[in-house]
C-alpha cells in the first residue's frame, strides 16, 4: 500500500520531502559517520543543527531579537503548568475558553492562583469565539490567556483580544506557521510541533525577554523555568533532538515554498474547497459560524451517528484516514495542516460526493 492521506489532528502527516531526506540521512548525517538520533546534543554536528533550526524559526515568523525561542519537552500540555509558574506574580489571571485545551490551561493554572474565566463558548458547544472587544479584564491580571486555534471544535481568532494592556499568552499548537504572525502582538506564544511541524515530543515557547526572570512561583521545578531553559539555550538537559532535527527541516521546507504568506495563500485555498462543499451539501455540514472557521481543522457532520460511522469506515477503505471526530464530539473532522497536499483536499471532496450520491 502506498501512502494514505492522514487528517489525524496530530501526529499529522509531515511534508515527504522532509521524510524522504530524513531517511537519507538516518544512517549517517553529513558525513558525521552516525545519525541524528545517536549524536551527543552537546556536540558541535548538533549545536549546529539546533542553531540553524532556532534561526530559521525566526526569520520565518519574523521573531524580534527581544524575544527567546525554546525548544522544550513535555508538550503544550506541561507549559499549562510552566506559564502560571513563571508569569503569574500576583496570582491572577484570565483565561478566555474557546475548547478542551484552554479548559485544560484554566484547570491547571487555577491550582496556582486565580484563574478567571472571562469568556466563553461553552453553552454553544464552543462552535464560536466569543467577542474579545470588550472583556472585563482584571485590574491586576498577569495575562490573558488564549487558545487560538482550537483543534477539536475548528474554531480561531481572527482578531485577537483586546487586553486592555495585559500580556497575551496564546496556545497556536494547532496552527503555528499556517500563516504570518505578529509575534510582538504576545507576551508568550507556544506550541506542541505535532500538528504542523515536526514528530510529537517538542513544544517551542516565543517568550519576551522581559518576561523571564528568577522571580517564579516557588515550587517551580528547575525543568519548568524559563530562565533556566533560555540561559541554557534549550541544551539545559538532553533535548528531544531528533524532534528537534526534523522540525528544522520543516522550517526549510516551508522557507522553499514561499514562507508564511505563500502558505497562508495554500491554506486558504485548501480550506475553501472543503468548506464551499460543506455549504452547498445536503448531507454534510460543518459545525462551527462561518466567521470563526480554522483552515486547520475542520469539524463536520451528517447528523447521524451510524451515518457517520459509516462514512469514516469507508473514507478509511478509499485511503483516507484518521476522519473521526475527536471521541469527545463525535462526527468528523479533516485536519489539513500545512503537509496536507491540495490533492487529499480534492480527494476528501470527491469522496464525499460520492458518499452523498450513494446515502441520500
Amino acid at each position: 500500500m502506498g501512502r494514505i492521506y492522514n487528517f489525524s489532528a496530530g501526529p499529522a502527516m509531515l511534508p515527504e520531502e522532509v521524510l524522504q531526506e530524513a531517511a537519507d540521512e538516518m544512517l549517517d548525517y553529513r558525513g558525521s559517520g552516525m545519525s541524528v538520533m545517536e549524536m551527543s546534543h552537546r556536540s558541535k554536528v548538533y549545536e549546529g543543527i539546533i542553531q540553524e533550526a532556532e534561526k530559521d524559526l525566526r526569520e520565518l515568523m519574523n521573531i524580534p531579537d527581544n524575544y527567546k525561542v525554546l525548544f522544550l519537552q513535555g508538550g503544550a500540555s506541561q507549559q499549562f503548568a510552566a506559564i502560571p509558574m513563571n508569569l503569574m506574580k500576583n496570582k491572577v489571571a484570565d483565561y478566555i475558553i474557546t475548547g478542551q485545551w484552554a479548559k485544560k490551561a484554566h484547570q491547571e493554572a487555577s491550582k496556582y492562583g486565580k484563574a478567571n474565566v472571562i469568556a466563553s463558548s461553552a453553552e454553544k458547544t464552543f462552535t464560536y469565539i466569543p467577542d474579545c472587544s470588550d472583556l472585563p479584564i482584571s485590574e491586576d491580571a498577569d495575562y490573558v490567556y488564549i487558545c487560538e486555534n482550537n483543534t477539536i471544535y475548528g474554531t480561531k481568532f481572527k482578531t485577537l483580544p483586546n487586553t486592555k494592556g495585559k500580556e497575551l499568552v496564546a496556545d497556536v499548537s494547532s496552527c503555528i506557521l499556517s500563516e504570518p504572525v505578529d509575534v510582538t502582538k504576545y507576551g508568550l506564544i507556544f506550541g506542541g510541533v505535532q500538528k504542523n511541524i515536526g514528530p510529537a515530543g517538542v513544544v517551542i515557547v516565543i517568550i519576551r525577554e522581559d518576561l523571564i526572570s528568577e522571580d517564579v512561583l516557588s515550587g517551580t521545578p528547575t525543568m519548568l523555568n524559563y530562565k533556566i531553559q533560555a540561559d541554557a539555550n534549550s541544551l539545559y538537559n538532553t533535548p528531544p533532538a531528533y524532534g528537534i532535527y526534523i522540525c528544522g527541516k520543516v522550517f526549510k521546507w516551508i522557507k522553499n515554498m514561499g514562507g508564511l504568506e505563500a502558505m497562508k495563500v495554500r491554506n486558504e485555498k485548501k480550506a475553501k474547497i472543503l468548506y464551499d462543499f460543506l455549504d452547498e451539501s445536503k448531507l454534510f455540514k460543518g459545525t462551527v459560524v462561518k466567521e470563526d472557521r480554522s483552515l486547520m481543522n475542520v469539524p463536520f457532520i451528517t447528523g447521524d451517528a451510524e451515518l457517520d460511522a459509516k462514512f469514516v469506515k469507508e473514507a478509511k477503505e478509499a485511503g483516507l484516514e484518521n476522519l473521526k471526530g475527536h471521541r469527545s464530539v463525535g462526527g468528523m473532522r479533516a485536519s489539513i495542516y500545512n503537509a496536507m497536499p491540495m490533492e487529499g483536499v480534492e480527494a476528501l471532496v470527491e469522496f464525499m460526493k460520492k458518499f452523498e450520491k450513494e446515502n441520500n
